[in-house]
């Protein structure tokens, strides 16, 4: 108990530092404060929309709402995990910062049985100290909601209501659904050795409801109930992420259309669990219409890292989730707010998940003191197109292994991307892969070895940043088999 009320006490304590600037007259706040409806999709890659240059894949409303806003083509999350980039995308800070560097697990979740290193330790709960954006905003009188998958804590009193949500809607540790059709149930073992965990999203509903259906319902009726405003909607859905079930109409639909083997699109199942995020997009953005709140409502549309190498591609990258080349990481994002941030755009200026938190806050006319975080407030290209972040290095840390669910799977290591290139650091055996991302960004040709100034340049700042972030490393296993 007294635990709870001193970590409490802390934590307001640090939120009032974080708002200090307001209340001392050196953070403006002007005009009406917007809402801002924050969709957060699993596990969707680059060019799994059509904007983005699927075929296959129908997304005529995602579509919409970039036509209507501004599309990122140098988007990037945090990590080629969920957790990690979850985390990030609350706190503004680096997942190496955080050491919030892998999938949170249950019991026993990939733990490979024979590798050189040890996976480094990492935090399994979003501390309840890390101040969140919507906790910021929820201070400032916003209503807040999350809805849909949380997965940045395994335990119960760090679900959202305790991280800044007035309303947590299906969220909890786990970080998919056992069934995306109701009860929404099941049972998971990871190994032998792992106890069986039971899930389930929803304890209500009826039979034949689709998830992604449900947590839009639960988006729509916040709203409706809130739309005097200002409020925070942030829809985290389980899909595109496993199992991939669909709506039997849907699948009927891509089982009689040409696949696109060129771009790896040929998943009927997969392209109908797209089609219906798509749906939600637009059953939301017609709601904000009918409510009158389209033009004083941001609308941020995302993912959490690349797609499943199993099930889609990351055309034109290589890579998927799971590793950290470009398919790994580059996502799509687009944002929409009328007025304030001119329709028709597409950038290439850099944004990575840690920017949210700033540029969220920044254009709900909070603007907090940066030292607390790692992004930066992109407000000026939003709403002015003046970049002011090309110049920046962007870091990637991952001292663990990703386990065996993935093909490709990247080992321990850490990224760097300055300017036109990034360096990719293996721990295990100290190797360095340079690529020149303008003229390479299929990631084929290693240029370690013949711009050697250039690598010693990006290896000594990348350990400076680990240094100054304080990251976990990964150990040595005493128990390795090198020829087993």
């Amino acid at each position: 108990m007294l635990y709870k009320i001193v970590r409490s006490f802390a934590k307001a304590a640090l939120l009032l530092a974080l708002l200090l600037p307001l209340l001392s007259g050196s953070v403006k706040k002007t005009g009406k404060r917007p809402n801002i409806v924050f969709i957060l999709i699993d596990d969707m890659g680059y060019s799994d929309i059509g904007c983005y240059g699927s075929t296959y894949y129908e997304t005529p409303n995602i579509d919409k709402l970039a036509k209507q806003g501004i599309k990122f083509t140098n988007a990037y999350a945090a990590s080629t995990l969920c957790s990690p980039t979850r985390a990030s995308i609350l706190t503004g800070k680096y997942p190496g910062r955080l050491h919030i560097t892998h999938a949170i697990p249950i019991e026993g979740y990939s733990r490979l049985p024979n590798t050189p290193l040890m996976d480094a330790d990492y935090t399994k709960n979003l501390p309840l100290e890390e101040v969140t954006f919507a906790e910021v905003l929820k201070k400032d009188g916003y209503k807040t909601a999350a809805i849909g998958k949380w997965h940045v804590c395994w335990d119960k009193q760090y679900f959202p209501e305790f991280q800044g949500f007035e309303q947590n809607m299906g969220g909890g540790g786990m970080g998919s659904t056992m069934d995306y059709f109701y009860p929404y149930a099941g049972k998971w073992k990871m190994n032998p050795q792992s106890p069986v965990v039971e899930w389930q999203v929803f304890p209500d509903g009826k039979k034949g409801e689709y998830l992604t259906d449900r947590l839009t319902d639960e988006t729509l009726r916040f709203i409706e109930q809130n739309k005097e405003g200002p409020f925070l909607a942030y829809l985290q859905h389980y899909g595109v992420h496993t199992p991939i079930q669909a709506k039997d109409s849907l699948i009927k639909k891509y089982l009689r259309k040409p696949v696109d083997s060129l771009k790896g699109h040929t998943r009927p199942k997969y392209a109908a669990m797209i089609e219906s995020i798509d749906e939600s997009v637009g059953r939301i953005m017609k709601k904000l219409d009918e409510l009158g709140l389209s033009d004083n409502t941001i609308v941020v549309f995302t993912s959490d890292n690349g797609g499943h190498g199993r099930i889609t591609s990351n055309w034109p990258f290589r890579g998927n989730k799971g590793n950290f080349y470009e398919g790994g990481i580059r996502i799509p994002l687009i944002i929409k707010w009328p007025g304030h941030i001119k329709s028709g755009r597409s950038t290439d200026a850099q944004f990575i998940s840690t920017d949210f938190y700033p540029t969220l806050l920044g254009l709900a006319h909070l603007y907090a003191g940066e030292e607390y975080i790692d992004g930066i407030n992109q407000t000026p290209l939003l709403t002015q197109d003046k970049s002011i972040s090309r110049n920046r290095s962007l870091f990637w840390h991952f001292p663990n292994y990703t386990g065996t669910g993935h093909p490709n799977a990247s080992g321990p290591c850490s990224v760097i991307r300055d300017g036109k290139w990034k360096l990719i650091e293996y721990f295990e055996d100290g190797s360095l892969e340079l690529y020149d991302l303008q003229k390479d960004m299929k990631e084929k040709n290693n240029l370690a070895k013949l711009y050697p100034q250039v690598t010693a340049s990006l290896h000594k700042k990348l350990a400076e940043w680990r240094k100054e972030a304080k990251v976990q490393m990964p150990r040595l296993n005493p128990a390795y088999q090198a020829n087993r």
